[in-house]
């Protein structure tokens, strides 16, 4: 049963032969009507102070939730950029293994080529040494065979210095 002040101050007791003391009655009503009315007013501020902490305490939660998602989020982004850069990563790295694979079978596709070109210049080498060699001993006997051809035409010179001299004398 809820009663107010004014109910307190408002009752109405019947009188009696030898009943209480009305005014002593009356100061005493007044008395718990004023402390009933600074009690519902106690009682409405801490209502009102219930409210707005409850309202505070809403307002942390949501923060609080907030939070917890924005924390979620960033741990999943994070995951998921770790994830993303570990794959980049992984690509990266089999470009440049492939990158590199394909260089050194470039490398070792040129360096058999040089060899080829090398023992063709060995062969080349080798062929002119035997051109040059036959060309020399051409030359070395054609060098003979005139010196030879050169001492002939001297000994027939001198025969025939020798045959025109002594048809001088026998003149």
């Amino acid at each position: 049963m809820k009663i107010t002040p004014m109910e307190i101050t408002g009752k109405k007791f019947k009188t009696r032969f030898r009943g209480y003391d009305v005014e002593q009655v009356r100061e005493f009503l007044e008395m718990v009507a004023s402390d009933v009315e600074d009690l519902k007013r106690e009682s409405r501020y801490f209502e009102e102070e219930l409210q707005r902490k409850n309202a505070e305490l809403n307002e942390f939660k949501s923060r609080e939730q907030s939070l917890k998602d924005t924390l979620i989020l960033a741990q999943k982004l994070a995951r998921d950029m770790k994830n993303n850069m570990a794959k980049e990563a992984q690509i990266i790295l089999s470009e440049a293994e492939m990158e590199a694979e394909k260089i050194v079978r470039q490398a070792h596709e040129r360096a058999m080529e040089l060899e080829a070109e090398i023992r063709e210049l060995r062969n080349q080498r080798l062929k002119m040494i035997e051109e040059l060699r036959s060309i020399l001993n051409t030359h070395l006997k054609m060098l003979e065979v005139a010196s030879e051809s050169a001492a002939a035409a001297e000994a027939e010179e001198e025969k025939v210095a020798r045959i025109s001299s002594r048809a001088k004398k026998d003149e």
